[in-house]
């Protein structure tokens, strides 16, 4: 479906040079009396790189709906991650490649989303919050309850994440994977 370029926002994706794209910055730029522009930054869905694109006002782009189906993440098996959609008890697998950082916070009977376009999977979405156990940091400080500063802790998938003093070896924490950060004990 085309659309103009000047419709676009941002999480709507694109196909922009035979590839599908993310919108995930949107400028509408209106230089005194010359024609109106609209500055986009892009991911790549394939690829995962960024690009900026500058599209005329009256430029038309093809705009591309995902089918969207959750999904149950089981196990790993070396750089592929196997999932089941929990309608239909389908199982596919993704590369490490696909996942990206994602691959860092998929923990057994996660439910996430996953896109697919045209019968193939494009990218997975994490929920807000994911529940993890820390497998190593420094030894906990009594009395830091309330501070500010931070040490690294390695999570059980071996992601890293900075948490605050009072956080010890073997404990759960809530964190958020779409911004890598502690957000609390679970």
């Amino acid at each position: 479906m085309l659309v103009p370029a000047t419709q676009l926002k941002v999480g709507t994706v694109i196909k922009h040079q035979n590839d599908l794209c993310r919108v995930a910055q949107v400028t509408h730029i209106t230089p005194g009396n010359w024609r109106g522009m609209v500055q986009t930054k892009m991911r790549n869905l394939r690829t995962g790189l960024s690009t900026e694109n500058r599209f005329r006002s009256e430029d038309k782009v093809e705009k591309v709906t995902l089918e969207q189906h959750e999904m149950e993440f089981l196990y790993r098996d070396g750089d592929l991650f196997h999932f089941m959609n929990t309608e239909n008890f389908e199982q596919i697998y993704l590369s490490k490649d696909l996942l990206g950082d994602a691959t860092g916070y998929l923990i057994p009977q996660l439910r996430v989303k996953v896109e697919f376009y045209e019968g193939k999977a494009m990218s997975v979405e994490l929920p807000a919050t994911v529940d993890m156990m820390v497998v190593e940091t420094e030894p906990g400080m009594k009395g830091a309850s309330v501070s500010n500063v931070t040490k690294p802790a390695t999570l059980e998938t071996g992601a890293v994440v900075q948490v605050p003093l009072f956080v010890n070896p073997g404990e759960k924490i809530k964190v958020d994977p779409r911004e890598k950060r502690y957000i609390s004990r679970a």
